[in-house]
């Protein structure tokens, strides 16, 4: 009952910071990397969790590949993440009344997978973005799992990276679903870690794509585990 009452809150002060958010961000666009770490950040102290980094994001990638499972995956990223990334969004989210502006307003990538050329719209903006100085971010699952077993990898960030030549580096997400599960509508308190890999060069193994999967899996199965052992503990 109370996770319910506070994902009630979550989603009643979501809806309303976000659409302070946007308007800041059509205001000030030359700083809208900012406005969103700092609105990222605020979300650690209203809903209640703590972020544990592990390892360090490397700046020469140009694209990083996330696990996903739950709203709070980007806003951990977008809280410690050093550089203004640029995230793949599918066109559903850029539909919704007002809410689609969180898109357009900071320029995010916006796709619609229905469309064949899209592949071709992504490769072109994110070479776009890139030269403006953004780190391109993307689900390669698609969308949002259950945050125990990875989803299968759908061929956008592969055809992405492997065409534009770009360093990738891996990020796993572990627990975010846990204290902010939308699905379901709870909400509770918790620690989220992000673990940053090392660094893939696609040019060094035609493999990398599968191996990097089985390199996230590993260590969200090691991060579950130990979620597991806090909980019975």
């Amino acid at each position: 009952m109370l996770s319910r009452i506070k994902a009630l809150f979550v989603m009643i002060q979501f809806i309303f910071t976000i659409l302070i958010t946007i308007v800041l961000m059509y205001i000030f666009k030359n700083h809208t990397y900012k406005i969103r770490q700092i609105w990222a950040k605020m979300q650690t102290f209203l809903i209640g969790f703590k972020i544990i980094q592990k390892g360090k994001p490397d700046l020469n990638a140009k694209l990083i590949l996330v696990n996903h499972q739950s709203l709070l995956d980007i806003t951990s990223l977008e809280a410690i993440y050093p550089k203004d990334l640029c995230w793949v969004a599918k066109k559903e989210i850029r539909d919704i009344p007002l809410f689609g502006h969180i898109l357009e307003a900071p320029k995010m990538i916006i796709i619609d997978r229905k469309d064949r050329r899209s592949l071709v719209k992504l490769v072109k903006e994110a070479k776009q973005r890139i030269s403006e100085g953004r780190v391109i971010a993307i689900f390669p699952e698609g969308t949002r799992g259950k945050g125990i077993k990875l989803s299968k990898f759908q061929n956008g960030a592969k055809f992405l990276a492997e065409k534009l030549d770009l360093k990738v580096q891996p990020v796993v997400v572990a627990n975010t679903r846990n204290v902010l599960d939308s699905q379901n509508f709870k909400a509770k308190s918790g620690i989220i870690t992000v673990t940053f890999l090392d660094l893939v060069d696609p040019k060094k193994d035609k493999d990398w794509y599968e191996k990097t999967k089985e390199n996230m899996q590993k260590v969200l199965n090691e991060e579950n585990e130990k979620i597991i052992s806090n909980q019975q503990s």
